[in-house]
């Protein structure tokens, strides 16, 4: 993983649930999810994101045992034939992350900012290729969009950031493995996800490789109504906004037309005038 690119990297979903709120329980059968690895693989992903937890709002949390009785076997296969792929864990419990690691994920996806399970943060600077991703959250998924509220949004993110940067100093995890993500529809409503995408910059002087999480969200329906699989569009609106302030990864269900969408931007930009 390079810290920083011109164009995104692309990180692929793999939702190994029941109730995510744009894929759920599609891809619970192993078979199945390993298929759509490979498939998000050959449409350009450099990563995979394994989730056995849904973080939609409202969501309840699923026990560590379950998260690894879905995660381990796919992560086995697709390790064992795609030795090279960087595979991410989304994961809020050390004992999953753990367990992970061991079998070959390089990438901890925490929504909670190490926040939730105190055993995080040794493990990941005991794992010292591991990489981490921080993601701001409001309350838990459960309560996070139970009328969410900030003096100012952009502000209020970037303190956040500084404080986790601050523990994660504290805890022996190196700074070149950490990435954070603004966390996009977790604890924010329609104007703070609006001014997150509009102002991701704001971000910059952190100097940390940005991640965004937009894909499919429900503040693309609140703009134009649309299940989630017909979000693409607006999806790709915001991936442009990503683009212009340098993020470093998208994280997408779509990605053949992220791929496309990249290939396109780009050779338009490298042949754009001074």
């Amino acid at each position: 993983m390079n810290n920083f690119t011109a164009v995104p990297q692309i990180m692929g979903i793999l939702n190994l649930t029941e109730d995510s709120f744009s894929d759920g329980s599609l891809y619970l059968d192993g078979i199945k999810a390993c298929m759509h690895a490979e498939e998000m693989l050959s449409q350009g992903a450099q990563v995979i994101d394994l989730g056995a937890e849904s973080t939609r709002p409202g969501a309840m949390p699923v026990n560590p045992e379950m998260q690894l009785q879905r995660i381990l076997p796919v992560l086995r296969a697709l390790k064992l034939k795609h030795p090279e792929t960087s595979f991410s864990i989304d994961t809020q419990s050390a004992a999953v992350a753990k367990e992970c690691l061991a079998q070959g994920a390089s990438i901890i996806n925490d929504i909670s900012a190490l926040r939730f399970d105190d055993g995080m943060a040794g493990l990941l600077a005991e794992n010292e290729d591991a990489k981490v991703i921080l993601m701001h959250m409001q309350g838990t998924p459960a309560t996070m969009q139970n009328d969410p509220k900030y003096e100012d949004v952009l502000l209020e993110i970037k303190e956040f950031f500084v404080q986790r940067l601050d523990y994660c100093h504290s805890q022996g995890i190196r700074k070149e493995n950490i990435l954070l993500d603004p966390g996009i529809g977790f604890g924010k409503s329609l104007e703070h996800n609006l001014l997150i995408l509009a102002n991701l910059d704001f971000f910059a002087d952190l100097s940390f490789p940005l991640v965004l999480g937009a894909s499919r969200k429900s503040f693309i329906n609140a703009l134009y109504p649309s299940e989630p699989a017909k979000r693409l569009a607006g999806t790709l609106a915001a991936a442009a906004f990503a683009i212009r302030s340098k993020v470093a990864y998208l994280r997408v269900h779509d990605v053949a037309e992220h791929s496309q969408f990249l290939a396109v931007f780009d050779a338009i930009s490298k042949r754009r005038m001074a």
